[in-house]
This record gives structure tokens, C-alpha cells and sequence, in this order.
């Protein structure tokens, strides 16, 4: 029997909205996996009191029977010991392109995690950090020009971060030493994919250059950080960005007492872009954890509305290490910060029913033009969002309390009908019965038709 899911969201009551299919990407849409998947950033450093690839290897098992489908590694090259910050620096601050993080462990380590992953049905993807190398890299002695100068001949700082050094993508050679490294990574690991750091702070037409060179190899993802909203060119080159001003209006949202509509008027221009692409949906990441806060403090209530949101919407769902505890401490950058872990995993079941639906229900496939996300009337149209997808038969309908507040609302939208079965609480419902609701602060429902 095929299945159909609802999904309510509360404070919204808005009109329907489709996305809209838009010029054909450089390459083909995204394989079937890429539809289906979710992606957990894996902070190495953090994530065992080791630290290493091998400590990491453990948990895969537990990562796996969460419904974790493909694995982001923050970067795994040596960090570069110059200007570092800390006493340990920044992974984004590279010494090598084509070397191992010996505080992560080997290469063979890298390689067996790597394998093992595959093995238990996952994919692996690796931070690319293509903008700017830390002082030391070795490019600084073997190929000074492969750097921007300042009117002074010294290297130029990255904007803001003075641990970094940008490198001149008009230098012919840096790009394709910089393709060749990549290159390495996919022959010598068979990793799947990268997740592209500040990927419109490198010109665009590198992006286009290094994609059908690196895939020579092997088809894979890409993940860029960017916006689609403000840099659409690069959205022909990506299968999924960033959605930075949804994190950043749901966070002035819920903060600044903003009124909803701003977000659904947001969730329609994304939509308007099409699924040539996909939008990568989060509450959290190693940067907005160490630097403005863990999602409790970014979301309060509807912090988990907003986490089955990401799971729910059209894209992909994006999750960071310790979420699934949850982890209520902002970690440290510079600095050894373990999770703290323990035997208790109280989000785990709550990510796993979500994951789950994701990867299992057509309606819910992220950048497939055969899915019809439509936005819900209701009657509390300021505090609740409410959508359904529908792919053929196939319905998912969520309904979130975006408010601060207890909220008694109706559905009153044509696009849902029909009986439905509430994936949480295992409950089924027939809308043509009735369309009411009665939510407290932090609710949220989901339901599969």
C-alpha cells in the first residue's frame, strides 16, 4: 500500500505553494540517494574524548540505527601552526591539502572509517575549504604565487580572520593543483562528495571547472555553503546549499517576536527556485553552536518544531554532532571541548522516526519535481505552520506551534483530506471528520497518509 503523509505546522494559515521546476543544472539532477538522504556533521575533535577517526568508528553503529544516512567530516587535513588560534587552531586553517590531521589519526585510519561507513550503508563526505589556506601551508613556500598579495607583497588576510590567507583563483596553475588535490581524496579514500566551505567566496567558474574534472572519478555530492537567494549561479553547479537567511529569519523570528509571515514569504522564494537544486535545512552547526549558540538558545520552545521542519521540508536535512542527546553546551573552536555524552540519547528516537519518514516516504523527497509541497490555512495563521507534500498517492502533513503560546486552531485548507496516521504517537485520524487542533508551546505533528 503506498503511503501518504501530513504534516502540520502551526501559527501559519497561508495558500498553497508549489515549487517550481528551473533551468536544467550543469549536470543531472542529484542520484536517486541524493533525494532520500540526511547528513550529520561529524566533529571529529570533539566528538570522543580520543579524538580520532578510530574512536569515531564506534559509534557509526548507534549513528546508523538512528537513520544518519550520510556522514559530513569537518576537515581532515593538518592545521597550519602559524598565527594559529588556540592551542590546537582551526581545521579550516590547512597546512596541507593532501595530508592527513595527525591529531585525527592516520591515513589508513581516515581510509578503514571510510570503509567501514560504507559498509554499514552510509556515505562520506569531507569538508572542502577552498578560499584560503593557514600561513604555513606548504603552497607558501613550493608556490607563494598561488596567493593574493596585499600593495606590500604580504599574503592577504582572509576577511575578518586573521589565521588565514586567501588564495588567487586567476592563477591558471593554483586551480589545478587545487582540482588535483581533491582528485587525491576521492582515488585514495572513495569518499562521496564534499560540503564546500565560504564556496561563493571562490569564483564561481572554479566551481564549474572542478566539478566535471573531480567527478572523472566518481559521480558525487556537493554541498556548498552559500545561499541560493543570493548567489543563484552557484545553485547550477551544487545538488544542495545552505539556507542561511531561513536560520538567520527563524532566529530573529523567535527572538525579535517577528511576525510569521516573514518565514513563509521566505519558504515561497526558496520554493520559487526550483528543484534543479536543494536546500540544505539545519538548526544548528559548528559555527552557530560555537559562536551564537546552541538551538536551545537560538529557538527556545519550538526548537523542536524547527528540527522537524528541517526534516520535513523540501531538501535536505542537516544534523550536528550531539544533537541527538541533545548537547546543551556551546563547544569550543580552538580548543579539545568533548561532548558529553552519555548513555542516555534522549532525541535519538525522535531523529530516527524523523530520518526515517525522510528517506522511506516518495513524498518527502527533496529536488524532485514530483512533489507538491503545499502551504495550510488555518485559523492561527501568526502562530502556526502548517504544509503537506504530496508525491502521487503518497502524503506527509506537518503541523508546528511557532508561537510561545497554547494554541487552538482549525485547518481550513482543501488540499487536506483523507485519514492519516500520526507517526509519533502511532494514532490515526480521518480529516474529512474534522480539522482541529489543540497544541501547547513546543508542539508538533506529523502524519502519514
Amino acid at each position: 500500500m503506498k503511503k501518504l503523509i501530513l504534516i502540520a505546522v502551526i501559527g501559519l494559515g497561508i495558500i498553497s505553494c508549489t515549487t517550481q521546476k528551473a533551468a536544467k543544472n550543469m549536470t543531472d539532477l542529484p542520484k536517486d540517494w541524493k533525494h532520500t538522504t540526511n547528513i550529520y556533521e561529524v566533529n571529529v575533535r570533539q566528538y570522543t574524548k580520543e579524538g580520532t577517526f578510530r574512536a569515531f568508528e564506534k559509534e557509526m553503529p548507534r549513528l546508523k540505527s538512528m537513520g544518519v544516512k550520510t556522514l559530513w567530516f569537518m576537515p581532515i587535513t593538518p592545521i597550519a601552526q602559524q598565527n594559529k588560534k588556540g592551542s590546537l587552531g582551526s581545521p579550516y586553517a590547512a597546512s596541507d591539502y593532501t595530508s592527513i590531521n595527525p591529531e585525527f589519526g592516520t591515513l589508513n585510519d581516515f581510509k578503514h572509517m571510510v570503509n567501514e561507513a560504507h559498509r554499514l550503508g552510509f556515505k562520506v563526505i569531507i569538508d572542502w575549504v577552498a578560499n584560503h589556506t593557514g600561513w604555513d601551508h606548504i603552497w607558501t613556500k613550493t608556490h607563494p604565487d598561488f596567493y593574493l598579495k596585499d600593495p606590500d607583497g604580504k599574503f592577504h588576510i582572509a576577511s575578518g580572520m586573521d589565521d588565514i590567507i586567501e588564495l588567487d583563483y586567476k592563477n591558471p596553475e593554483m586551480r589545478l593543483a587545487m582540482i588535483d588535490a581533491m582528485k587525491y581524496w576521492v582515488k585514495e579514500t572513495n569518499i562521496d562528495g564534499f560540503r564546500c566551505d565560504l564556496a561563493s567566496w571562490v569564483e564561481v567558474d572554479f566551481w564549474q571547472q572542478a566539478r566535471p574534472e573531480v567527478e572523472k572519478v566518481k559521480p558525487l555530492f556537493w554541498l556548498g555553503e552559500f545561499d541560493e537567494l543570493e548567489s543563484p549561479e552557484y545553485g547550477k553547479v551544487f545538488d544542495a546549499s545552505y539556507s542561511w537567511k531561513w536560520m538567520h529569519k527563524s532566529a530573529d523570528y523567535y527572538k525579535k517576536n517577528e511576525p510569521l509571515s516573514e518565514l513563509t514569504d521566505l519558504l515561497r522564494k526558496y520554493s520559487a527556485i526550483g528543484d534543479s537544486s536543494m536546500r540544505a535545512w539545519f538548526t544548528t552547526n559548528h559555527d552557530e553552536n560555537s559562536w551564537n549558540g546552541t538551538e536551545y538558545e537560538k529557538y527556545g520552545v519550538i526548537t523542536k518544531p524547527m528540527a522537524v521542519f528541517s526534516a520535513t521540508w523540501n531538501g535536505v536535512p542537516l544534523l550536528y554532532s550531539g544533537q541527538e542527546l541533545p548537547n546543551m553546551k556551546r563547544l569550543e573552536f580552538f580548543e579539545k571541548d568533548v561532548i558529553k555524552w552519555s548513555n542516555v540519547y534522549q532525541n535519538a528516537d525522535f531523529y530516527k522516526t524523523l530520518l526515517n519518514l525522510k528517506s522511506s516516504n516518495p513524498a518527502l523527497r527533496g529536488g524532485d519535481s514530483n512533489v507538491t509541497t503545499y502551504l495550510l490555512n488555518t485559523t492561527a495563521n501568526d502562530k502556526i505552520l502548517a504544509y503537506v507534500r504530496k508525491n502521487g498517492n503518497d502524503e506527509v502533513l506537518v503541523v508546528l506551534n511557532m508561537s510561545k503560546d497554547p494554541v487552538n486552531f482549525s485547518i481550513e485548507d482543501g488540499h487536506l483530506s483523507g485519514s492519516f496516521k500520526n507517526i509519533f504517537e502511532k494514532t490515526k485520524r480521518d480529516f474529512n471528520s474534522g480539522k482541529d487542533f489543540n497544541f501547547k508551546p513546543g508542539d508538533y505533528a506529523v502524519f502519514e497518509k
